[in-house]
């Protein structure tokens, strides 16, 4: 019985990073890569017409992030299989993939092999897969939480989708009217999203959008911005 073909997304806006990601996939005989986004827009898009068995997502892309991207496809297609691929492995950004509905995180480290190793598993088990390090750290909080009657001790503000898209398009150095064109929405209803999320985060200025970002690893640190 031949085996079964794995079809995978690649999301992932550096082109050099894409290119050797599909270049060591496609030498596999149990995969092929069915397509490439290059920011979370287009990633929903091509999840929607290619129907991926696997999404390898990372997590910062421009215009929207990967996390909200998961968001999204999971909520179109709940049983695609979407791996997140990060620079960090901050507890905060793990939660909130998994919170997305990511079905593992590797750091950008991982080998090409563990990579591999993730994408058979999370089909062929339905496991979820983590980087060793961020498995082992995952598993210690579980246990501590556990252990203290299963209280979480994150308190995270909840925004919208459209309220994530403008913190991020701002957090990019977009103005109101680019951010307006961008989604198709009025000036107004961008600046009353922009009220709305610097309520909730208790936020007042730009600049502290743009830490926020970072931090949650919407967008990348491009060393423009002092945390």
């Amino acid at each position: 019985m031949p085996p079964i073909t794995i079809k995978v997304l690649l999301a992932e806006d550096h082109k050099m990073v894409r290119e050797g990601l599909r270049n060591l996939l496609e030498h596999e005989q149990d995969i092929v890569v069915a397509g490439e986004a290059t920011n979370g827009h287009q990633a929903v898009e091509l999840a929607r017409t290619l129907h991926p068995d696997v999404i390898v997502m990372d997590i910062a892309m421009p215009k929207l992030n990967g996390m909200e991207a998961t968001r999204r496809i999971r909520q179109t297609d709940p049983d695609v299989k979407i791996l997140i691929l990060s620079a960090h492995s901050d507890d905060a950004y793990v939660e909130g993939a998994l919170a997305a509905g990511a079905s593992g995180y590797l750091i950008k480290q991982t080998s090409v092999h563990t990579l591999i190793e993730a994408i058979r598993e999370v089909i062929q088990k339905g496991d979820a897969f983590f980087s060793p390090a961020v498995g082992r750290r995952l598993l210690k909080r579980r246990q501590e939480s556990l252990e203290k009657g299963g209280r979480g001790s994150t308190n995270v503000p909840s925004l919208t989708s459209r309220e994530m898209e403008v913190l991020q398009q701002i957090a990019e150095g977009e103005a109101n009217k680019q951010i307006a064109g961008s989604l198709g929405i009025s000036v107004k209803t961008v600046e009353k999203h922009r009220d709305h999320l610097m309520r909730k985060l208790n936020i007042h200025d730009t600049a502290g959008i743009t830490r926020y970002a970072i931090a949650a690893g919407i967008i990348e640190n491009t060393g423009q911005c002092p945390m």
